[in-house]
């Protein structure tokens, strides 16, 4: 039905009559690279239902670009009879297209009938030849089926059918068209519509004729003011809906109604001109808005524990050898003391306090582990945190050194069991060394990594410069592949090639890194960018202390960073060798180092001036994936800038539901 290159999204669809995983596959890859970035929404989603939401989007999808992307109204309406032809046929059990092959298995898993589909093609077909709409009541009639099928259709997904929830979920998807159409007046001006009731308009002195030539004057506002202020009575009629389904659910409805308030709070701090401009919230806004709605619902969860419960959950895990009670010491198996129960779970909780402190984008990784993986990771963090207190502070190297070789015999006296006199004890040592050497044992964690690493901090006391990359590389072993190495030791392993991939990830994090604190290391007379790199790029050291990058340090950075790259694809296959339950830790860290490196890409390695950093709003963001969200080699590493390139256009844009 379709002519050759009419519609953009007919690119890649596989043939009629394909298989079922070919549809599906087609489904998931528009849902995903869509211009409406619909996986943000999905992955909040119980997972089970990924493929059925990608199959209804993608009947969506469709339906709108042949309502909205093809010029002439006529051929319009041809094609979408034919999607209609194709919708019956779907639920005759005769699908042919690819989006309705996929679509059969979503309406007989979930039951969906096939009103709300129809509906929305009423709709399309209305865009056709309707531009103006004289009342309000007009207006609610085609939200009725431009916008309420859509959240019906969710219901369905979800497994609700009642007429309560129907009824909420309409109020709240007409508010989200209709915020839509009063931020888009410029842009449906262009294709000769306008959602506006004339005859509010009218009652405010503005006519059809001052709204088609964009004429701003006083009386626009007023009318903006009444119609934000029904959109907002809609809004708060659906409110009740995202605490009456799974909390899943909640969170990304929520965040609908959320971030449509937020579009009608924006055009009335841009002045309520939508005639000629046209008011957003930027992807940090809405971030935000997410940041905000998954720390309430973490904070009502817990209100609702109460005291015994959350006592329960407190408790600090404890090795089977240390359950009995215990006074002094317990003998190990090999004969060296092991420190009592009540010591281990002091120490424990006073690494929990070091990296509460240390305010460390870390932390909130911890928390997506179990309990008993959190307190090893909490365990190595102090450790290392306290080890890079000795190497920063102070300016006599002679003391840091002391410091640290007093933390390495420190450090082989927790592990042997031998005593250490308390003036040869490091500040801290004391206090966390025992949850360290429990967490070493409980893992089968080498000591020499946690040397390697005190090496690495005595390295940074003398070593000024790098001749080569491979001198470098040590370095970046030592100070990050260690890290890597525990950490994964932590996360649980059967496959050997997961240590190789864990140092692989390490000096991505690390080169990514250097690049971004480039110029402040050479303030403080460092430099770790190999010679034999800046001979390359003829770039001489004192390049990193002006006021900007110049070119070949641009280019100079740009092949670190290739170097980063690389080791970041190669180490992304760590995700599936480790155990399951400590992926989405694993995939926030990696996701968040490779954003920031794709954030100085973008900024054309512009690291000279203010230091290069994620929003909040934006770690938030990644936490919530992490936790909610498929993680998966393919995602796991943020795209870099050059790789940025998506399919679709500006269209669609009207259907905000």
């Amino acid at each position: 039905m379709l002519r050759p290159n009419e519609l953009a999204l007919a690119a890649k669809v596989p043939p009629p009559g394909c298989s079922i995983d070919d549809a599906q596959k087609y489904t998931r890859w528009l849902a995903t690279h869509h211009y409406e970035n619909f996986n943000v929404v999905s992955w909040l989603l119980p997972k089970e239902l990924h493929q059925h939401f990608y199959n209804v989007y993608a009947y969506c999808r469709w339906a709108d670009d042949l309502g909205d992307e093809i010029p002439d109204g006529n051929r319009a309406v041809e094609l979408l009879d034919w999607w209609e032809r194709e919708l019956n046929a779907c639920y005759e059990d005769k699908p042919s297209h690819a989006v309705f092959i996929a679509l059969r298995e979503t309406v007989l898993a979930q039951d969906i009938p096939k009103q709300p589909f129809a509906d929305l093609l009423k709709a399309f077909r209305q865009d056709q030849f309707v531009k103006r709409y004289e009342n309000w009541d007009a207006v609610i009639d085609y939200c009725v089926y431009s916008a309420n099928p859509v959240g019906r259709l969710v219901l369905y997904l979800c497994g609700y059918r009642d007429a309560e929830r129907q009824h909420l979920s309409d109020a709240t998807c007409t508010a989200l068209q209709l915020a839509n159409f009063w931020q888009d007046v410029s842009r449906d001006l262009e294709k000769g519509r306008i959602y506006i009731p004339l005859d509010i308009a009218a009652s405010h002195e503005v006519s059809e004729a001052d709204i088609v030539a964009k004429r701003f004057t006083d009386a626009y506002p007023r009318l903006m003011k009444e119609l934000i202020a029904r959109t907002r009575v809609l809004f708060n009629e659906g409110m009740p809906l995202a605490k009456m389904v799974d909390t899943r659910l909640s969170i990304d409805l929520e965040m609908f109604s959320r971030g449509g308030l937020a579009v009608l709070d924006a055009i009335e701090a841009s002045g309520y001109n939508t005639l000629q401009h046209r008011p957003s919230i930027g992807k940090a806004k809405q971030a935000g808005l997410l940041g905000r709605l998954l720390l309430a619902h973490a904070a009502t969860k817990l209100n609702r524990k109460s005291k015994a419960e959350l006592a329960a959950a407190q408790q600090r895990f404890v090795p089977p050898i240390l359950r009995r009670k215990a006074s002094g010491s317990t003998p190990s198996a090999g004969g060296s003391p092991v420190p009592a129960e009540s010591t281990i779970i002091a120490s424990y909780e006073a690494c929990l306090q070091i990296a509460k402190a240390a305010h460390s984008n870390f932390y909130y990784a911890f928390f997506l582990l179990p309990k008993s993986r959190r307190d090893g990771i909490v365990a190595l963090y102090a450790f290392m945190r306290l080890i890079d207190d000795v190497a920063d502070e102070g300016e006599d190297v002679a003391v840091k050194q002391r410091g640290l070789a007093r933390w390495r015999a420190a450090l082989d006296a927790a592990v042997t069991g031998s005593p250490l006199p308390p003036a040869a004890t490091p500040q801290g040592a004391a206090e966390v060394l025992p949850a360290l050497v429990d967490t070493m044992n409980r893992y089968k964690m080498p000591a020499r990594y946690l040397h390697d690493l005190i090496s690495g901090a005595e390295m940074d006391l003398t070593v000024r410069d790098y001749p080569t990359f491979d001198r470098l590389r040590e370095y970046c072993y030592r100070v990050a592949g260690t890290v890597g190495l525990t950490c994964t030791h932590v996360f649980g392993f059967t496959d050997q090639r997961a240590l190789d991939l864990a140092e692989k990830l390490g000096l991505a994090f690390q080169l990514t890194n250097i690049i971004r604190d480039v110029h402040d290391d050479y303030a403080l007379g460092r430099g770790y960018i190999p010679q034999e790199d800046l001979e390359r790029y003829n770039v001489e050291p004192e390049d990193f202390g002006r006021n900007e990058a110049t070119l070949g340090v641009r280019e100079l950075l740009r092949f670190e960073a290739d170097r980063a790259w690389q080791n970041y694809k190669e180490g992304a296959e760590l995700l599936r060798l480790i155990d399951p339950e400590s992926r989405g830790t694993l995939w926030l860290l990696t996701h968040t180092y490779s954003a920031l490196l794709a954030r100085i890409e973008a900024l054309d390695f512009a690291v000279f001036g203010e230091r290069v950093r994620l929003s909040r709003a934006e770690k938030m963001l990644f936490i919530a994936q992490a936790r909610f969200g498929r993680v998966t080699e393919e995602n796991i590493i943020e795209k870099c800038d050059r790789d940025r390139r998506r399919p679709g256009g500006a269209g669609g844009r009207r259907r905000a539901s």
